[in-house]
């Protein structure tokens, strides 16, 4: 049986003699052969693996007088899934003691979530992020840590933990239940039969603002359970059921891929090559890799927004342009949302001034649903004037995401963006497309 017949029959492909680029190119190869799979009911993950030693999962990076060694995920060599994390356990981390230790304030709210409820801990959460920089600066990790403890609480029934849920700070509240939800899945057939269920729950209506962050949380949770194998998580999205969710799986795929988590990094990252490995990726995952990108360049050059936007700049027009959008989502986090600063690092991008701020509204407004459209109309309308098209594109997306019908969605353009509507409704109809091909990702 060769590779590709294998693969599309469910059978775990020997990983060991094959080199990382090789690996990258042949998922492509694979891909186009694997059999579409039956959709299933939502699934309940009750097995629970605990988080794997880091002597028996990783190796270590030296890296002199850089930050502590950090442990290198091993990935499925061979074939074996090395998950970074299991279930969520509780234990007595409370908030009071945790001052600016980052994955103190993360337990701690998830202990809250546990134990007290997810209304508890959001409202906490809620209130925390306007009264403590450290949870503002943390926020979108903390939250992440909040919903795989509400999946822990809830039994892991996706639909049920979604159901509670909130979308502040960039919803990783979503993001984290999918983290978790493919504990206990040990092989390659049951990774994508497990994929192609979790956002099949009554109550996620498809290609809406919950389909959304299910399937990028997918993204995300595949990284996570095969231990950040790049290619297999990529491969395991281009099977979902339309290209829009393997483009929106994907999205998570390079987002978790560029940040470090769990004490562990991904190997499919280099120090001396910010970009790496958008070059070798398939070419259909490139434009999600490149849009992830700016998180790296900027780890690299101290957050110098002038050399990561020179870097961007010296790719060509169609990576570019996902390139300055993942600058304009970083700017957002840099500038902790505030307008003026937003604008300001937007200035670096010069040409690809439209795509900075398009980036920056996007994420504006994916932090709180329809609240966070109208936020990211306010970023847009103060901005130049000539930028304020690609600003309220980026307004769109969110807009699209979160209304059923195009009627609804250019009724909504017209009350948000004014004079600018036709160019958000025009975003929104395109972001919810089933080919994907302008869905953010």
């Amino acid at each position: 049986m060769d590779g590709a017949a294998a693969a599309a029959r469910g059978v775990d492909l020997p990983l060991r003699t094959v080199s990382p680029d090789r690996r990258l190119l042949y998922a492509a190869t694979v891909n186009r052969a694997a059999k579409r799979l039956p959709s299933w009911a939502v699934v309940v993950l009750l097995f629970v693996i605990p988080i794997v030693a880091v002597a028996a999962t990783a190796y270590l990076v030296i890296a002199g007088d850089e930050p502590p060694q950090v442990a290198v995920a091993q990935g499925a060599s061979g074939g074996a899934f090395h998950p970074v994390a299991g279930s969520f356990v509780a234990d007595d981390t409370e908030l009071d003691g945790c001052g600016a230790d980052y994955p103190c304030l993360q337990q701690a709210f998830g202990n809250i979530a546990y134990r007290k409820g997810v209304k508890e801990a959001l409202r906490l959460f809620e209130a925390q992020i306007e009264a403590n920089a450290h949870v503002l600066a943390d926020c979108h990790r903390i939250s992440h840590v909040i919903g795989s403890a509400a999946f822990a609480r809830y039994d892991g029934d996706v639909a049920q933990t979604f159901a509670v849920g909130s979308s502040t700070c960039a919803s990783g509240y979503y993001h984290g239940i999918l983290e978790r939800a493919f504990v206990g899945v040990n092989t390659r057939a049951k990774l994508v039969k497990v994929a192609r269920s979790l956002c099949a729950g009554s109550g996620i209506r498809r290609r809406g603002f919950l389909d959304y962050q299910c399937q990028h949380g997918l993204g995300h949770g595949l990284m996570i359970q095969t231990g950040y194998d790049l290619p297999i998580a990529l491969e395991t999205c281009d099977q979902l059921a339309t290209r829009w969710d393997s483009v929106v799986c994907t999205g998570g795929v390079f987002m978790e891929n560029v940040t470090t988590r769990f004490g562990f990094r991904s190997r499919w990252l280099e120090d001396d090559d910010p970009l790496y490995p958008c070059r070798r990726v398939p070419t259909p995952h490139r434009r999600s890799c490149y849009l992830r990108a700016p998180v790296r360049i900027l780890a690299l050059n101290d957050s110098d927004f002038a050399k990561t936007a020179a870097t961007c700049a010296s790719l060509g027009e169609e990576y570019a342009t996902a390139c300055f959008r993942g600058y304009g989502r970083e700017a957002v986090s840099v500038a902790r949302y505030e307008t003026a600063k937003i604008v300001r690092h937007c200035r670096a991008a010069r040409a690809h001034r439209g795509d900075c701020l398009y980036g920056a509204a996007r994420t504006v407004g994916d932090g709180s649903g329809l609240p966070g459209a109208r936020r990211a109309a306010r970023l847009c309308h103060g901005s130049p004037r000539e930028f304020r098209d690609g600003c309220f594109e980026g307004v769109g997306i969110v807009v699209g995401l979160l209304y059923p019908t195009d009627a609804a969605r250019r009724a909504a353009c017209a009350r948000i963006a004014g004079a600018h509507a036709e160019s958000c409704a025009r975003a929104a109809i395109a972001e919810v497309h089933p080919s994907g091909r302008a869905a953010w990702g």
